[in-house]
Formats: structure tokens, C-alpha cells, sequence
């Protein structure tokens, strides 16, 4: 899903009715008994031997389900617990249909179970077997804690596969001094909306939401800003989880693995998300 803008029938019957079961339609017919000039009588049929048949009508063909409805954008998710996905709200905001592609490949279909539009978060529910939940990080963020980020941007550009990006926190409130969000340095781009903010422990930091509009910013202000992306704060995703019911895991950050090894951690839990309209 693109990150938010600015932060980135045949012919009728007489009267449109058909004329009623066991009369005929009207059009012109013998008078008297007798067929109109210029009209044969129809020549009888041997005893036993009825009209052929009418052909069968086909039914009539059932619309391709991915001809209905086309994918129109795609974002990310993370496992945060057996069965549910944490992802943005403006990512399913709209979908007649939304899938899951998990790590394995498999496709899977997710439903909305709750979603919040002002902090931007949606839980989806699918099958309990769709990976590892990830840990959140226990513990409050910090400026110049190292980030990582893990998702589909451009999948239509960069390709099917994930994408991993590195940075730090900038600032612990994001634009206008919002508390819900944090403003980091990892570069993002159109698809990694809902992805998973990750420490060098591996855990959950936060939620990518958006990116700033820079040439947008630059018109305004004659100044292009650099690595300005937005991510909502771990303990405003933790909020909202629990009031939809999920728990999940927790864990200290005390490990400091290499970024590779980050992704290795949440690959088998991030999910490509396609909304269908």
C-alpha cells in the first residue's frame, strides 16, 4: 500500500413485461383458420416422430474471481501472535478482499478483526499457522537506537521479495511532537507501511507507517529534508493489541546481532499484504 500522502440486459418485452407464461408473443398469425397469403402450412410430421428439440440454452458463464476484483496495492504485516497480523490501517483501509503471502509462499486469506484509523493500525486474523510471532522489545525507546527495517516496498519495481533496510530512532515523538510516533532515519518507501520496526535484538520497536514528502517540503521550505520517515512507537502497537484481545510476547533487548541477522529473525514472521478492490 502506498504510505500516506503528505508524510508521505438483451431486449425487453412490451411495456418491460414478458408476456404471461402460456400466451404467445404477439406477431402475425393465421386468420380464419387459414395461414396468410404467401405462408405454406406447415407440412405434418409422421406418426411417432415429435418437433426436434430446442437446443439448451448455457448458463450463463461465472465471472473470474480475479477478474471481479484486481489487486490494487500492497503493504506489510508482522506475526504478533498465533493467527494474527499487525499491519497499518490505510493498508486493508478499503479492501474487498485481503491476502496474505507468508514466507513459505503460500497465500492465505485475512480478515479484519480490529483497527484504530487514527493511530493507523489494523489486526487481521487468518490461519494459527502462518509463522513465529515476533517479540516486542521490553523497554522504552531511545534517540540513536539502532533500527532495522523489514518489508515489501515497490514490489511492482524492486520485486516479490523482502527488503531490509538500517538507520537510527531520530526523534522519540514523531511530526507536531505526536507521542504515538517516532521519527527515524531507515529509508522506507511506498509498501513497507505496516512492516516491523526492529532493534538489534530482533524485537519489535515499532510499526512503519509513513514517510515524509520531501519535494513537497522542499517547495515549501526551500530545504530538501533527508531520512525523515515516520514509524509508530512499540508501546502505542502494544496498547492497541491488548485492547483487541492479543498479548504477545515480550523479550529484553539485550543481544546486539549484525542486520543480517536481524532479518533472519523476522523474515518467517513478515507478511506481504494485498488488498483486492
Amino acid at each position: 500500500a502506498a504510505l500516506r500522502d503528505g508524510i508521505a440486459g438483451g431486449p425487453s418485452a412490451v411495456d418491460g413485461k414478458p408476456p404471461p407464461i402460456g400466451e404467445a408473443s404477439p406477431s402475425p398469425g393465421p386468420r380464419n383458420g387459414k395461414p396468410p397469403p404467401g405462408v405454406d402450412r406447415p407440412v405434418p410430421l409422421p406418426a411417432g416422430i415429435g418437433p426436434s428439440p430446442r437446443p439448451a440454452r448455457p448458463a450463463p458463464a461465472q465471472p473470474d474471481q480475479n477478474q471481479v476484483q484486481r489487486r490494487a496495492s500492497t503493504g506489510t504485516g508482522f506475526i504478533v501472535a498465533p493467527g494474527k497480523v499487525l499491519t497499518n490501517h490505510h493498508v486493508v483501509d478499503g479492501c474487498r478482499r485481503t491476502v496474505g503471502v507468508l514466507s513459505s509462499r503460500r497465500r492465505v486469506d485475512l480478515t479484519v478483526g480490529g483497527r484504530d484509523a487514527r493511530r493507523d493500525l489494523a489486526l487481521l486474523s487468518g490461519p494459527a499457522d502462518m509463522g513465529p510471532a515476533l517479540a516486542f522489545r521490553e523497554g522504552p525507546a531511545r534517540r540513536g537506537d539502532e533500527v532495522v527495517t523489514y518489508g515489501f516496498p515497490l514490489t511492482g519495481i524492486l520485486g516479490s521479495g523482502p527488503t531490509l533496510t538500517t538507520g537510527e530512532i531520530s526523534a522519540l515523538t514523531g511530526l507536531r511532537d505526536d507521542p504515538d510516533t517516532m521519527i527515524i532515519s531507515a529509508p522506507v518507501q511506498a509498501g513497507n507501511s505496516g512492516g516491523p520496526l526492529l532493534d538489534r535484538a530482533g524485537n519489535v520497536i515499532g510499526v512503519i507507517v509513513a514517510k515524509l514528502a520531501a519535494l513537497r517540503i522542499a517547495e515549501r521550505t526551500g530545504d530538501l529534508p533527508q531520512n525523515v520517515n515516520i514509524a509508530i512507537q512499540g508501546r502505542t502497537a502494544l496498547e492497541f493489541l491488548r485492547r483487541n484481545g492479543v498479548e504477545p510476547r515480550r523479550s529484553p533487548s539485550i543481544a546486539h546481532y549484525p542486520a543480517a541477522e536481524v532479518g533472519e529473525i523476522a523474515h518467517p514472521s513478515t507478511v506481504l499484504i494485498e488488498c483486492f478492490k
